[in-house]
């Protein structure tokens, strides 16, 4: 069994985004800016928050922190968000999910414009993706991709297993996978009989938010398991993946935490440099 280990990639995606901004610097003399907002002191959106402006820091991105109280109204966050969409000192807008309730966090992402859209979740960059055209992709999904291809792992005719289907990574993965010519079966909540579909599968992974929901029993003899889960338990941070049972039967597995987590960073720090690029050719 070989560990994906996500932050030794991610630091190669993070060394890379660097030499980007040098760049950037040295011909555009701008510094591609970050706009984070979030809404409210969810703690674990706040933890979140720090580790996103810290390795902005680390490669030369310049990032600004707008922290609005969650007694706001829905039209305040707005008027924010659209304030941010027509700064051209702004590159990239990211609003931190999940939104406190009350919030509708689909109408503020609709307000970003395609191009400053580092989480690649507006309708254009999802079109541009479900086209195979070249959008801003989800973080999570653009680090599951980065990573297998870091470790060699050949995708083109693989049977590839995704459980969960959100839009942050399901949904955007599939047809990442699909591109790669994967065949791909997404399953989710409602899917009957999720073993006997995993058992057949080359590549599974787990994007569902259940803590050791895949099991050793679920898998077949060499198969490479993805770990995008993250959760708190008794025992510390686990993920979606029983990674003590499961590391002896894998030919490849992610660690959780140091697997996903790691990759999901760097992919915004690439996310926010290629849409600096989008706008200097708008």
């Amino acid at each position: 069994m070989i560990l994906l280990d996500g932050k030794l990639v991610s630091n190669i995606v993070k060394d890379n985004v660097k030499q980007k901004v040098d760049e950037i610097v040295s011909k555009y003399n701008k510094v591609p800016t970050l706009a984070v907002v979030m809404v409210g002191n969810n703690p674990a959106s706040a933890v979140y928050v720090r580790n996103k402006i810290k390795a902005c820091e680390k490669v030369g991105i310049k990032s600004v922190h707008v922290v609005l109280d969650e007694t706001i109204s829905q039209q305040e966050l707005e008027n924010k968000i659209k304030e941010l969409a027509v700064d051209d000192e702004i590159n990239g807008i990211l609003v931190q999910l999940p939104l406190p309730e009350g919030f509708d966090s689909d109408s503020a992402i609709r307000l970003i414009p395609q191009n400053k859209d580092v989480d690649g979740l507006t309708k254009g960059n999802v079109a541009d993706l479900v086209l195979g055209e070249k959008g801003i992709v989800p973080c999570t999904p653009l680090g599951v991709m980065d990573l297998l291809k870091h470790y060699n792992i050949e995708v083109s005719g693989k049977r590839v297993v995704i459980i969960g289907r959100s839009m942050l990574v399901g949904k955007p993965l599939f047809f990442l996978m699909t591109n790669a010519n994967a065949t791909v079966t997404l399953c989710h909540s409602k899917t009957k009989n999720i073993a006997e579909i995993t058992k057949e599968a080359d590549i599974v992974v787990c994007a569902l938010g259940k803590a050791k929901f895949l099991k050793e029993e679920m898998v077949k003899d060499g198969a490479v398991i993805v770990d995008v889960g993250i959760n708190k338990t008794e025992d510390g941070l686990v993920g979606d993946a029983d990674f003590d049972t499961l590391k002896e039967k894998a030919s490849y597995i992610t660690p959780v935490p140091g697997g996903c987590g790691p990759m999901t960073v760097a992919e915004l720090l690439n996310n926010t440099v290629d849409c600096f690029y989008k706008q200097q050719t708008k």
